[in-house]
């Protein structure tokens, strides 16, 4: 039987929100063969068989596990199902394309990197914003030289957001459930490990947990860092906005990053050279994702580029331990659960606003 050996077979578990942003990659690419798509959900049924007609609309994920000829699964399911996930896939022999956390508990999380040590699977996870083409150009700015020696990381990402008790409850606080990326970007500019750390949480509305939190320290190698991430930036504004930056400071130039989710501003302040980059934002950047596990795996070479499991487990580690750390330290609440039932009713009728769920939508 002649194969096709051009387009790589896959499967998706999970069709909601993320699951339904890979398959539209896939699609566009055509480097991929999307053979099942699996959730329970019949919304999800009906979205899948719109984008894929060719593909298997099931229920039972180890029905793509059986299948010997799937090549790579997308696992964009909750956080509680992915441990055991993974172990089938190590077990099948199945590259992996993971959602973050890519398990429901700090301990799983620990565990999946045993799983997939060794196992001969490429296995990443969606750590986004190192793909992401504003990221790309200032690091190469940095390792140039042209803002001398790296010493301070600033991270700002602020808006409406998702609102506590919405949903992602396996993805924690938001310091958890967003923060992470920028925990994880963080460290992939350090070139390092984090060292020392000091956060500084708010119980916004009231709520049990802090949906604000501010941390700062120092890695291994000393560069200084600091990074504020909250859900809170005028839920019940009339017009909603945002404060995103990243500010990189050497001891000789700098480089800065701004973007309003559409387009994305990168300042260049370098020795030698002076530079303003306006592009397209780029959202999840999950073609570059999907093109190096594909290039992986036709080539047989892991793409160094992609993230591995570990990464993903350091970031949520220590989102956690800032988490913790907050806790120990004066933790005011501000605000009362009567607003946070208004921020909740708005976004249950609003079509266009930050991290709407798809509840909100259909």
């Amino acid at each position: 039987m002649n194969q096709d050996t051009t387009k790589i077979k896959a499967a998706i578990i999970g069709f909601g929100r993320m699951g339904q942003m890979y398959g539209e990659e896939m699609a566009k690419s055509g480097r991929w063969d999307v053979a099942y798509v699996c959730d329970p959900s019949a919304y999800a049924h009906e979205a899948a068989r719109k984008m894929f007609p060719q593909a298997q609309v099931i229920t039972d994920e180890d029905i793509i596990f059986n299948d010997e000829s799937v090549r790579v699964v997308a696992l964009c399911a909750l956080a509680d199902s992915r441990k055991e996930q993974i172990a089938k896939a190590v077990r099948s022999h199945k590259n992996i394309i993971a959602e973050k956390p890519v398990a429901d508990t700090i301990e799983h999380e620990w565990e999946v990197v045993d799983l997939v040590k060794d196992s001969g699977v490429f296995a990443t996870v969606n750590l986004y914003l190192r793909n992401a083409w504003y990221h790309q150009t200032m690091k190469q700015f940095i390792e140039e030289g042209e803002i001398g020696e790296l010493a301070i990381i600033r991270i700002c990402h602020m808006t409406p957001g998702l609102a506590p008790g919405e949903g992602h409850e396996y993805e924690g606080p938001a310091f958890h459930d967003c923060g992470m990326h920028y925990v994880d970007i963080a460290r992939w500019y350090a070139g390092s490990e984090y060292k020392t750390r000091h956060a500084q949480g708010l119980r916004m509305w009231n709520y049990k947990d802090p949906w604000w939190l501010q941390c700062h320290g120092t890695f291994e190698n000393g560069v200084v860092y600091d990074i504020t991430q909250g859900f809170v930036y005028g839920q019940l504004s009339q017009q909603q906005t945002h404060n995103a930056y990243t500010d990189i400071i050497g001891t000789k130039g700098i480089v800065r990053m701004t973007h309003d989710f559409k387009t994305a501003t990168v300042d260049l302040h370098g020795i030698h050279r002076t530079l303003r980059i306006e592009k397209p934002f780029g959202g999840k950047n999950l073609d570059k994702l999907c093109d190096r596990m594909a290039d992986s795996v036709l080539s047989g070479r892991r793409d160094m580029r992609m993230p591995r499991m570990r990464d993903s487990v350091i970031a949520s580690q220590f989102a956690w331990d800032c988490l913790a750390d907050a806790r120990m330290h004066d933790l005011p609440a501000i605000g009362d659960l009567q607003t946070l039932e208004e921020i909740k009713e708005r976004r249950r009728h609003m079509t266009n606003g930050y991290g709407l769920l798809k509840h909100n939508k259909e």
